[in-house]
């Protein structure tokens, strides 16, 4: 069994719909199982910044899929929920990112795993950290200054079963 991270945002219409969809789109899926949600976080935007504030989370979740077809099943999701592409960083329905794969370093032409600028972004580390504090060593320092706490998650027990 696999283990993986997933960073997921929304900053259209219905955010925490779009969060909620997909994080049960995923945990409906008959190879994955979510075992872990983190808090919801509101973040501004990073790289093209003329758009609404996000909403992001990290899940943790158990696969049988290989990467490459935890990709598909993410963009699959990502599709249903309505993504369109039209603005690289721009506003989106949903956007689901593998962080992490087991401790696999997979790079390929659609696929890089640990994702790339993961690093880079406190709205990815924020919510990885919370679910998963020893992940990543040594932990690095983070400016946290565009990431504010939005909704307390007690798991995912809570989040898939909660009325949002």
């Amino acid at each position: 069994m696999n283990v993986s991270y997933l960073s997921i945002g929304s900053n259209i219409d219905d955010r925490l719909h779009h969060l909620t969809e997909a994080v049960r789109a995923l945990h409906g899926h008959e190879e994955i199982e979510v075992i872990n949600v983190s808090s919801i976080y509101e973040t501004v935007p990073v790289g093209f910044t003329d758009q609404a504030d996000f909403l992001n989370l990290v899940v943790c979740l158990k696969t049988n899929l290989n990467a490459h077809q935890l990709l598909k099943v993410c963009q699959e999701v990502e599709n249903e929920l309505g993504r369109v592409r039209k603005v690289r960083w721009g506003p989106r329905t949903v956007d689901l990112d593998i962080l992490l794969y087991n401790h696999d370093n997979v790079e390929s032409e659609n696929l890089i795993v640990p994702h790339p600028r993961m690093m880079e972004r406190a709205f990815v580390l924020v919510p990885l950290l919370e679910i998963a504090p020893g992940i990543i060593q040594p932990k690095p320092a983070i400016d946290d200054s565009g990431v504010v706490r939005w909704k307390k998650i007690e798991g995912a027990d809570h989040f898939l079963n909660a009325e949002m």
